[in-house]
């Protein structure tokens, strides 16, 4: 097992700082949609334009679902 104490950048020697980080991780992350509902409902949108499954008609949707 390493020795933790010769690893001045090792998180585990100071709570304090391991949680800063953290915090300015989360701060810095550009990909959470729920910083922005606009992109996350735009995204879905793009997600569903690209779908590679076939896709039904309104005749064929209805008939199916009789």
């Amino acid at each position: 097992m390493a020795n933790k104490s010769s690893n001045p950048g090792n998180f585990a020697n100071n709570r304090d700082r391991a949680a800063e980080a953290g915090r300015k991780g989360g701060r810095a992350s550009g990909g959470n949609f729920a910083n922005n509902p606009a992109r996350a409902s735009e995204a879905g949108r793009k997600g569903g334009q690209n779908s590679h499954g076939t896709r039904r008609t309104e005749a064929e949707s209805e008939a199916a679902a009789t």
